[in-house]
Parts: structure tokens; C-alpha cells; sequence
């Protein structure tokens, strides 16, 4: 599956962004969808992840409450919509998908990944 995130760009601390990951060449809704992200200088981090049909949305602390995982499986897109940015939200966020939900997840062992797109979150 190919996956291509957009969505990225300026944004003022406090306010909203919401990116999209776009799949093609596959069965979307046999993947489970995630985001991860990866600051300045820092090494990636598991951002979100929603399971297949979306029953299920799993958040890292940092972002719980402020972000939100969704999909749409009839458009073959999976969203990530930030609210209530932080400077320290400032990142190139990856989306990526795999045919299962396991402890990779976490240890960033996903099959597919797509490119990133940048949000700047200026104070």
C-alpha cells in the first residue's frame, strides 16, 4: 500500500491543523493506521493509531486529549486532527499502516510508511 500525508504547514500556538493520509493500492480498511512524528534533533515518536474499522484509537501521553485519530474507510483516508497546539508539537509527522495491531506498534516495526509532512507551531 502506498500512503501520502498532507495537511502539514503554519500554524499559531493553540489553534488546530488536521492532516490526512491518503492509501491507494491496497484494502484500507485491512489496515490499521498511525501517525508518528519526528522533532528537530529528536528520534521518532508513536504519535496515534485507530484499528480497522475504528473501534479502536490509541494516543501517546503527550498528545491524549488534543488529538484525535480518525478514518474514513469508503475514502481510503485516515485524519489526524490536532487541536490546541504547542510549539512542541513542531514536527514532520508520518502516517503508516500495517495489516496488524501488535507491540511493533510501538517499536515503530510498520510494514508501510509514508512521507512526512511538516507542522510548525510558532509561539
Amino acid at each position: 500500500v502506498q500512503l501520502q500525508a498532507s495537511g502539514g504547514g503554519l500554524v499559531q500556538a493553540g489553534g488546530s491543523r488536521r492532516l490526512s493520509c491518503a492509501a491507494s493500492g491496497g484494502i484500507f480498511s485491512n489496515y490499521v493506521m498511525g501517525w508518528f512524528r519526528q522533532a528537530p534533533g529528536k528520534e521518532r515518536e508513536f504519535v496515534a493509531l485507530i484499528t480497522w474499522r475504528g473501534s479502536s484509537a490509541y494516543y501517546a501521553d503527550s498528545v491524549k486529549g488534543r488529538f484525535t485519530v480518525s478514518r474514513d474507510n469508503a475514502k481510503n483516508t485516515a485524519y489526524l486532527q490536532m487541536n490546541s497546539l504547542k510549539p512542541e508539537d513542531t514536527a514532520v509527522y508520518f502516517c503508516a499502516a500495517d495489516n496488524t495491531y501488535s507491540s511493533g506498534w510501538y517499536r515503530h516495526e510498520i510494514k508501510y510508511w509514508g512521507q512526512g509532512t511538516l507542522v510548525t507551531v510558532s509561539s
